[in-house]
């Protein structure tokens, strides 16, 4: 295992408030890790931060042992948790569109995905329900040879009847020494893919450990763990 995400001591205000607080981690290749919390604790922010889209903050952060900038963004594949296209577009345009962004990304792949799921090459984006939208980033985001995965509420408008095919895209379509940092509410359906669990609390991290082992050890799921830690 290599480890890939290193952050020591970060710090992030927004005016007044702390958003994270003294935040420490280290993250290894082969993983897929849940980053968990309430709205509000600093889940966002962490992965706005990684992804180079924040910049005002305190602390170190090395992405594959170097700071974050070209190097970074050219190994991290990441799902926003808001719309990443236009509606003007079709799908074939975000398509290509990637294609000219990001050499490790598998046209093919991306191609069986789109079938797979019934989208239609050349349908305007803004045809596709919300739920296809999300669908579609995902298979654009998958679709790419990356070290890094972050998806951010991969799962937010899906219906409950796809989440297992989407759980499966996500398991299936990403390299054995790739790292997958995933944030989500929907603990239950999606923690049994989590190698470890982070769970953040108001900037801090309160827990972060192997979720088998967490699980044998409170003899409780991670859903019921969550629940129990934040009294939600």
């Amino acid at each position: 295992m290599k480890e890939l995400i290193t952050i020591q001591n970060l710090n992030k205000r927004y005016g007044k408030k702390q958003v994270l607080k003294a935040v420490d981690l280290s993250l290894y290749s082969g993983r897929i890790i849940g980053l968990l919390g309430p709205n509000g604790s600093g889940k966002t922010t962490i992965i706005k931060i990684l992804n180079g889209l924040l910049k005002d903050y305190q602390g170190q952060i090395l992405v594959d042992g170097q700071s974050i900038g070209k190097h970074s963004k050219k190994i991290i594949s990441y799902l926003p948790d808001e719309p990443y296209f236009e509606n003007w577009m079709t799908t074939s345009d975000a398509l290509h569109l990637f294609q000219d962004m990001y050499e490790d990304f598998d046209l093919n792949k991306a191609l069986l995905l789109m079938e797979k799921m019934g989208i239609e090459k050349k349908i305007k984006i803004k045809q596709l329900s919300k739920g296809m939208k999300e669908k579609f980033q995902l298979i654009l985001v998958m679709s790419r040879k990356a070290k890094i995965y972050i998806l951010d509420e991969p799962l937010g408008g899906i219906d409950p009847a796809a989440r297992e095919l989407i759980l499966d895209t996500i398991l299936n379509n990403y390299d054995d020494d790739a790292l997958v940092l995933l944030s989500t509410h929907l603990i239950a359906d999606i923690e049994k893919i989590f190698d470890e669990v982070i769970f953040i609390k108001e900037g801090s991290i309160i827990l972060h450990q192997n979720s088998e082992d967490l699980r044998m050890e409170r003899k409780a799921s991670i859903n019921d763990i969550f629940k129990e830690e934040f009294r939600c």
